[in-house]
């Protein structure tokens, strides 16, 4: 019996390969830099599955250009990378890979956080420069952390992660989220639910965990800018777009906040370049779910969700279930 066809626009890691070889004839993107558009759209011709990343779009035109596609895996939790609608109209399932990076991602955000509060990227810069002329008493003194109030926008998975964390540092959290959760819940979480606008004004250090959709794209724009404290920071290890890179450009040099912390960008790669050069901001290269770790649990399920379909299933992480048609 001839196998599927698949298409992986990365090597992967060795055992989501030894999961998506059992089940397709593989064919794998193997060059260093992410697969050109073009080159995207001749592989697809012929495959029945596709193994992608957020940097491949799967839209009406990969769709055209792939008519034997079944499913568009994309090994990530955030799916803006896939027009959904579009799939299901042509009975692709598309998957992501929820649940296994949220420890990760809020690790990650803390970093992020713990190093913009404690200028830990300059210091680094400065002690490599050879120029720091050893310790003094008000050198890149920064802002405490502990007993400070943690801004969280996205109650999600991730959000919650972030929010058990702070119990360490004895800070208030509140919360901002369009589905508000139980008094059982924000009990055990030890969260407040406040409107966006209060969470703005009364953060310390405010951390986006929201999925990018219409009504999130530039949601920290100016006017959220000017309703944060001029001792703030901000942290967004979610979509890039959900921040306006020249409003915080803009917040940062009229010292409306203190500093960012960036693991997204609105162009990525690009960066915004007011952003490049100024020292009050940690611009990380998308980072979040990056260890060894999560990142092969990630792969393995993207490459799970292939079987699953291959073999008459239901893969477990579909956005579109009604695309089979069951």
């Amino acid at each position: 019996m001839t196998k599927p066809k698949a298409l992986a626009t990365r090597p992967l890691f060795s055992q989501a390969r030894a999961i998506l070889e059992q089940y397709c004839e593989v064919e794998y993107w193997m060059e260093p830099q992410r697969i050109p558009r073009t080159e995207l759209l001749e592989r697809a011709r012929d495959k029945d599955a596709l193994v992608c990343l957020l940097t491949e779009r799967v839209d009406q035109e990969l769709l055209d250009a792939a008519p034997r596609l079944r499913i568009a895996a994309t090994v990530s939790v955030g799916y803006d990378n896939i027009d959904v609608a579009a799939c299901t109209r042509r009975r692709v399932i598309a998957t992501n890979t929820p649940g296994v990076l949220d420890e990760t991602t809020a690790d990650f955000a803390w970093t992020l956080l713990m190093a913009i509060a404690r200028r830990l990227v300059e210091g680094d810069s400065w002690t490599r420069s050879g120029t720091w002329p050893g310790w003094d008493l008000d050198q890149l003194l920064g802002a405490d952390v502990h007993g400070k109030t943690l801004g969280i926008v996205g109650l999600g998975r991730i959000g919650r992660a972030v929010a058990r964390r702070a119990r360490g540092f004895d800070m208030r959290v509140l919360y901002f989220d369009p589905l508000r959760l139980s008094p059982e819940i924000e009990s055990e979480l030890r969260v407040e639910f406040v409107p966006l606008d209060d969470l703005l004004r009364q953060s310390d250090f405010v951390t986006l965990h929201v999925p990018l959709t219409p009504d999130t794209r530039h949601l920290i724009s100016t006017g959220a800018f000017r309703k944060m404290k001029p001792t703030a920071y901000l942290i967004n290890t979610t979509r890039g777009p959900v921040v306006d890179e020249a409003a915080l450009a803009d917040a940062l040099e009229e010292r409306r906040i203190a500093g960012a912390a960036l693991d997204v960008y609105e162009r990525e790669p690009e960066v915004h370049p007011a952003l490049i050069l100024r020292k009050d901001v940690i611009l990380a290269p998308h980072l979040g779910s990056a260890s060894i770790e999560t990142r092969t649990r990630m792969a393995v399920m993207a490459a799970t969700n292939v079987a699953a379909l291959v073999e008459g299933r239901r893969p477990a992480n579909a956005l579109n279930p009604e695309a089979l048609g069951l």
